[in-house]
């Protein structure tokens, strides 16, 4: 099954980096789950209020302008058969295989914000969910918690 970006994630695309404009528009038309994009640009306002929250980690976010004048990093939000937002992380690693085979095929390199620890996704040899579960490991083994963003990605 193919499916499409709406026109509102396609306006949550506009001063979004083109490279990852390009892989979202790719990783759309592979992904076997359907997805939106849920924020690409935002503004310093809106990240500070995010960390505020406990919603974001950091002031020094991609999703703000970098030195291009871009976001490079989006958020995506997969939906069920039905339509319905899903947050189960088994989805997402879907959609990062998905995103994997878009940045192979446009020579984009870019991280999944559940697997930190193992560099561009274009390069992973095995699933995301296995990306995923080593990280999880090496957080572990360094005692410390795994910081799971499933929805997020960005340029390396």
């Amino acid at each position: 099954m193919s499916f499409k970006l709406s026109k509102k994630s396609l306006k949550r695309l506009e001063g979004v980096h083109p490279d990852i404009v390009a892989v979202v528009k790719r990783a759309i038309e592979l992904t076997p789950v359907d997805f939106g994009v849920t924020c690409g640009l935002r503004d310093l306002k809106t990240q500070r209020r995010l960390v505020e929250e406990k919603r974001s980690q950091t002031l020094k976010s991609k999703h703000l302008p970098q030195d291009d004048g871009y976001s490079h990093a989006v958020d995506v939000v997969a939906y069920d058969s039905k339509g319905d937002i899903c947050w189960e992380a088994s989805v997402y690693d879907d959609i990062c295989d998905a995103f994997a085979l878009a940045c192979k095929e446009l020579l984009v390199d870019m991280k999944w914000g559940a697997a930190w620890s193992e560099g561009s996704i274009r390069g992973y040899t095995v699933s995301a969910e296995e990306h995923m579960n080593r990280y999880i490991d090496l957080r572990r083994s360094e005692k410390r918690r795994p910081f799971l963003d499933c929805p997020h990605f960005q340029l390396c």
